[in-house]
C-alpha cells in the first residue's frame, strides 16, 4: 500500500482567482476539471496565503492582470507550484455567458486547467526598482507634454497663434499672460505655468535616478553601444523587458513591442489532382499588431528615426530599402525592426555592437 504523504503529493489543483478591492473568490478543481472547493476571501494577505497552505497537493493558481497582480504575484509566489497571471484581454471565454465573482472564478481555475491562457510576464523582483524609476520618468515626461499641449489649447482658443516654444519660455510668459483679457483664462494659464515649473524642476531628478539604477545592470553597457539608443531609451528598455531570454525569437518581440504583423488567413489548401495544395491565395495583412507595449513601440520607432539621420550601417540599410522601392514608413519599420533585432541578439550574447560585423553580414 502507497504512503498516505505520496498520494497527496501526487493531487493536483487548478485555482482560479477573483480578486476585487474587497473580496477575493476562489475555485478549486482537480485534474480531471471537478469543482472541489469555492471560497470568498478578505483581499488580505494573511487570508490568501492561509488558504493556499491549507491546500495539499500540486497547486496551480491563476488570476487576472489588474491593479493587485503585481503585489499577488510577489505574495502567492512561494505558496503554489505554478503561478499564471493571465491577460484578460487575450481570454474571450471569460466574457461569454453569465458573469459574477463566482462564475469568473470558475472559468479561471478550468482555463488554467485546460492551458488555454495567455500568461503576463511579471519578472524578477531585483528589477523592481528601475520599473518604478522608469514609471516615474515617463509620469513626469506625459505630465509636462500635457500641460503644454492645454496652454497653447487655451491660446489658440482665442485665436492666438502660438507655434514653437516661446509660449512656454519664463522669459515671455508676462506678454503671453497680457494677451489674455478674460481674468479667468489669465489665472488658468498662470496656474499651468507655475504646473509646468514644478514638473520641468522634477524631471531632472527622476531621470538622474533612473540612469544612475539603469547603470548598475549589466545589459545597460552593452545597449548603449547601439545606434539610435541613447541613455534614457536604454534604462526604458531594460525596465520593460527586463530579461532578452523571454523571447525566443526576434518575431516575438516584434509583436510585443507593436512592430509585428497581424495576418489572416483561411482555407490556405485545396485540392488538385486527389492531392492537397497550398492555395495561391494571399494571406491578408491586417497592419500591426494593436496588443503591444506602446513605450517599447515608441523607443525602437524613435531609435530607427534616430539612427537613419547618422552614418553608419542602420543608416545605409535603410537607404537601401529606400533605393529597392520600399516607401518611407516600411523602411522606417524595417529599422525599428533590425534595432530590435539587435537589441535581443546582443543583449543575450552579452556583445556590443559591432558596425563592421554588421556591414560584412549584410554584405553576404
Amino acid at each position: 500500500m502507497k504512503p498516505v504523504k505520496d498520494i497527496a503529493n501526487r493531487i493536483v489543483r487548478y485555482i482560479g482567482m477573483d480578486v476585487h478591492k474587497d473580496s477575493t473568490t476562489a475555485a478549486v478543481r482537480d485534474a480531471q476539471g471537478k469543482i472541489e472547493m469555492e471560497v470568498t476571501l478578505h483581499t488580505e494577505a494573511s487570508a490568501l496565503v492561509d488558504f493556499l497552505r491549507g491546500l495539499r497537493g500540486t497547486r496551480y493558481l491563476t488570476f487576472e492582470e489588474g491593479t493587485y497582480s503585481a503585489w499577488l504575484h510577489g505574495l502567492l509566489s512561494p505558496h503554489v507550484d505554478k503561478l499564471t497571471v493571465c491577460n484578460p484581454y487575450q481570454n474571450a471565454l471569460l466574457k461569454k455567458g453569465n458573469k459574477n465573482d463566482r462564475v469568473d472564478a470558475r472559468k479561471l481555475s478550468n482555463l488554467l486547467r485546460l492551458g488555454e491562457l495567455s500568461p503576463v510576464y511579471h519578472g524578477s523582483p531585483a528589477l523592481h526598482t528601475l520599473k518604478e524609476l522608469a514609471r516615474s520618468y515617463l509620469t513626469l515626461v506625459q505630465d509636462a507634454s500635457r500641460v503644454m499641449s492645454r496652454l497653447k489649447a487655451l491660446y489658440r482658443g482665442r485665436g492666438m497663434r502660438c507655434a514653437g516654444t516661446q509660449v512656454y519660455s519664463p522669459r515671455h510668459r508676462a506678454a503671453w499672460l497680457e494677451k489674455l483679457t478674460d481674468p479667468g483664462a489669465r489665472q488658468r494659464a498662470a496656474l499651468l505655468y507655475q504646473q509646468l515649473d514644478l514638473l520641468l524642476e522634477l524631471r531632472p531628478q527622476a531621470r538622474h535616478a533612473l540612469l544612475t539604477e539603469a547603470r548598475k545592470h549589466s545589459g545597460y553597457r552593452v545597449l548603449r553601444t547601439i545606434p539610435g539608443l541613447g541613455p534614457v531609451r536604454v534604462a526604458i528598455l531594460l525596465a520593460w523587458l527586463q530579461t532578452p531570454h523571454r523571447f525566443a525569437r526576434n518575431r516575438k518581440l516584434w509583436g510585443y513591442s507593436g512592430l509585428g504583423l497581424l495576418v489572416r488567413g483561411s482555407g490556405q489548401y485545396r485540392l488538385v489532382q486527389g492531392q492537397l495544395v497550398v492555395s495561391p491565395k494571399a494571406v491578408q495583412v491586417r497592419g500591426l499588431n494593436p496588443m503591444h507595449n506602446h513605450q517599447l513601440k515608441d523607443i525602437f520607432k524613435g531609435a530607427a528615426l534616430a539612427a537613419r539621420q547618422h552614418p553608419g550601417p542602420l543608416r545605409d540599410y535603410y537607404q537601401r530599402c529606400i533605393a529597392h522601392g520600399t516607401k518611407d514608413h516600411l523602411a522606417r519599420l524595417s529599422l525599428a525592426r533590425k534595432i530590435a533585432t539587435l537589441v535581443l541578439t546582443l543583449w543575450k550574447k552579452g556583445e556590443v555592437f559591432d558596425a563592421r560585423r554588421l556591414t560584412r553580414e549584410q554584405a553576404v
